[in-house]
């Protein structure tokens, strides 16, 4: 069963609301399942509207700072207005779909430090909105994300950290006002390198797969970055050696620039 949490309660005498969610487990493009339950006070309430939602907390970049900001991604519906008489229940369940673009929060059995997205519930009642707390999913990756992420891992890379961050990465299928960064450190064959950082950008057919590789500033230079971009196939990934081909990439990256 899924964590419960307690809306406050709607004014003196008036309805408390409890949403449960039945599988915390998920992945983009699947379903959270739950319910919303209803419970009458001791005076007949008119209810205006009720809503769930996804919401995720994001860095927004500033002029000095960084600050975080709490961005609701997806939202459903969940019927019209209706009355809560006074000690009456109404359960209504739903299945919330998940974006494709929704950043992963597990990797390696293990939550992503930073990553918070959850699930929120809205109580319309007498123009006010009810706002509940966020109830916490965990999105695991793709098999063709997974790929990915195991083919680091063969190559001796260590996860560093991960964020999201507000903005827009141009030449990308992205819609979602924001994006995922999981920073990776290198192993000692790759010394040059500071870090490795990826970010997945999918859809229902093939992600854009987009790496960011930092150079490690020298005594007498600067830190520099290069990027690449490539698509890979959500159903048709396996035929590829990622391990190998990340390698080619570091590798002829590197020595181009003469980090490694």
């Amino acid at each position: 069963m899924g964590f419960k949490r307690l809306l406050a309660s709607l004014g003196a005498g008036g309805a408390s609301v409890e949403t449960e969610l039945s599988e915390l487990n998920v992945v983009p493009g699947g379903v959270v399942q739950g319910e919303v339950r209803i419970q009458g006070g001791s005076v007949d309430q008119q209810i205006e509207g009720l809503s769930v939602g996804l919401q995720a907390r994001v860095e927004v970049e500033g002029q000095d700072t960084e600050i975080k900001q709490d961005i609701e991604f997806t939202k459903l519906q969940l019927g019209g207005a209706f009355e809560v008489r006074a000690g009456a229940v109404h359960v209504v369940p739903f299945g919330l779909e998940i974006p494709w673009e929704t950043p992963i929060t597990m990797f390696a059995g293990q939550h992503l430090h930073g990553m918070n997205i959850g699930v929120t519930t809205e109580l319309e009642i007498a123009r006010a909105l009810d706002s509940g707390d966020l109830d916490p999913i965990n999105v695991h990756p793709l098999p063709a994300q997974q790929a990915i992420l195991d083919a680091f891992g063969q190559l001796g890379f260590g996860f560093r950290s991960a964020d999201m961050e507000r903005g827009h990465i141009r030449g990308t299928r992205q819609r979602l006002p924001f994006y995922q960064e999981i920073e990776f450190f290198p192993p000692q064959q790759y010394r040059g390198l500071n870090q490795v950082e990826l970010t997945f950008v999918a859809d229902d057919r093939e992600m854009d797969v987009v790496l960011e590789m930092d150079k490690k500033p020298g005594l007498f230079s600067e830190g520099s970055d290069s990027y690449r971009a490539f698509k890979v196939g959500l159903n048709d990934f396996q035929g590829t050696d990622w391990a190998a081909y990340l390698h080619q990439w570091l590798a002829q990256v590197g020595g181009q620039r003469n980090w490694l």
